[in-house]
């Protein structure tokens, strides 16, 4: 088996001038970055005191399903023959919180809207879903453990 390493830092941007001194004193934002790219700016959801013009974990959730999803779809479809001159997704996500304040997805649904060359290509294209969805890494890392490996510093 192949392994793949991945690395990204995560700097919360929030601290007013006093910390977490109460849950109103502080910003939800943070900096997402990684070697040699661009900064992507987060923050929580509005309904959690985030910034609405950041994007927020469940946002990047369903952006992370559905661009696994198009780049499987994309090769193959190059595999089969099924040339690809447009695509589009509009993922819609569904999320359920609990009485504690925590939550869940409960659903995913990509809506990926597919422009092939010809007519002929057209029922192959649609076929081509189903295995990508088998095939896609962050789909099949849904339901997995989270080990957390704490530092804390004063």
């Amino acid at each position: 088996m192949k392994a793949h390493h991945y690395n990204t830092r995560l700097e919360w941007t929030g601290n007013t001038g006093n910390g977490t001194k109460n849950y109103a004193s502080y910003t939800r934002d943070y900096d997402i970055s990684a070697k040699g790219k661009s900064v992507i700016k987060g923050s929580s959801d509005p309904a959690f005191r985030g910034d609405s013009s950041r994007y927020n974990p469940e946002e990047m959730l369903l952006a992370s399903l559905s661009s696994c999803h198009m780049l499987w779809y994309l090769h193959l479809c190059s595999e089969a023959g099924v040339i690809v001159v447009s695509y589009t997704d509009e993922a819609y996500g569904e999320m359920e919180e609990t009485a504690n304040g925590s939550g869940r997805f409960t659903k995913v649904i990509l809506r990926p809207s597919v422009v092939v060359e010809d007519e002929s290509m057209k029922e192959k294209a649609d076929e081509l879903h189903k295995k990508a969805n088998e095939m896609c890494f962050i789909a099949n890392s849904c339901n997995f453990p989270v080990y957390h490996e704490s530092q804390s510093r004063v």
